[in-house]
């Protein structure tokens, strides 16, 4: 019997769901960073093994949208408890269950649907066992009477326990089809993933000084020469102070995300890239829902702001 379904990814921002899908997939297709809610697309990875097809759908962390990309996002995470057949719930084991990590476990509890309860960042409680049993527990009383759940601890960082995950995975999803090819890993086209590197390049070198404010488009992606991809991308920000700091002295800072952003795109690829990076003010683009739609960041029938 070959199993199929989508699962998803679900938790608090910076819990690793990012991660955990790059891992499961076994390459890079969701960017990562310390800095919340870097992902802003629900992005599909494919893991494909003899006795199934899983389809994660990585989300972004559930959290208090603050302007019309804030509700985007939350739009994204509260649609896949729709979509999905089952989910994960991402939980960060170093930490204790907050208050954010229950309002997302009644909200799966609603459903009916199979959970499988990950506790992430096993690794950094090596030495602290019995803090992790602690956690565990405390954990363990979110889904206290719901008969559809599972606890399994790992570290998305290591790749520890993570075979157990897809095992338990395919063993609750229904009998069903091959929804994408056996070696597809993602539905994202390459165009799209490498507008995401840039982008976490960007929050990766400034970090807590441009953390949300920097959208990525890509203004052209030219693949017709045999032996080189051309990339013309341009990164908005909303004043002209945050366009400084990404240019940086002497162009010193935007020569560095281009840099870094170039080689991960060719080590995907395999191929040489020639990446182009300008940057542009365009004051309240979070708040521009006719801007957020023509970078995939809003429902298609949004309407302009008033």
């Amino acid at each position: 019997m070959f199993r199929s379904g989508f699962v998803a990814i679900l938790g608090r921002p910076n819990v690793g769901k990012s991660t955990l899908l790059n891992r499961l997939v076994g390459q890079k297709i969701a960017i990562t960073s310390p800095v919340a809610q870097t992902t802003r697309h629900r992005i599909k990875g494919v893991v494909t093994t003899e006795k199934g097809q899983i389809v994660f759908l990585d989300t972004p962390g559930f959290s208090k949208p603050l302007d019309r990309l804030g509700n985007y996002i939350s739009d994204e995470s509260l649609a896949a408890l729709n979509e999905a057949d089952l989910f994960v719930l991402v939980v960060d084991a170093s930490q204790p269950p907050g208050k954010g990590d229950a309002w997302v476990a009644e909200q799966i509890k609603a459903t009916g649907k199979f959970v499988i309860l990950v506790l992430n960042k096993v690794d950094t409680l090596k030495n602290r066992q019995a803090k992790l049993i602690e956690h565990r527990l405390q954990y363990a009383k979110l889904f206290e009477g719901y008969p559809n759940s599972r606890m399994i601890s790992l570290s998305a960082k290591t790749g520890r326990n993570l075979s157990e995950l897809t095992e338990a995975v395919i063993r609750k999803l229904p009998e069903g089809p091959m929804y994408f090819p056996e070696e597809a890993v993602t539905d994202q086209r390459m165009r799209e993933i490498s507008a995401e590197i840039i982008r976490e390049k960007v929050l990766l070198n400034t970090r807590e000084e441009i953390p949300h404010s920097v959208a990525v488009g890509i203004e052209s992606f030219d693949e017709s020469q045999a032996d080189l991809i051309r990339i013309d991308a341009v990164l908005y920000v909303d004043q002209k102070s945050q366009k400084g700091i990404l240019i940086g002295q002497q162009g010193s800072m935007i020569k560095t995300i281009g840099i870094q952003a170039r080689e991960e795109i060719e080590e995907l690829v395999e191929q040489k890239v020639h990446l182009a990076l300008n940057v542009k003010v365009r004051e309240n683009w979070r708040k521009d829902a006719v801007f957020l739609k023509s970078l995939g960041l809003a429902p298609p029938a949004a309407k302009s702001p008033t």
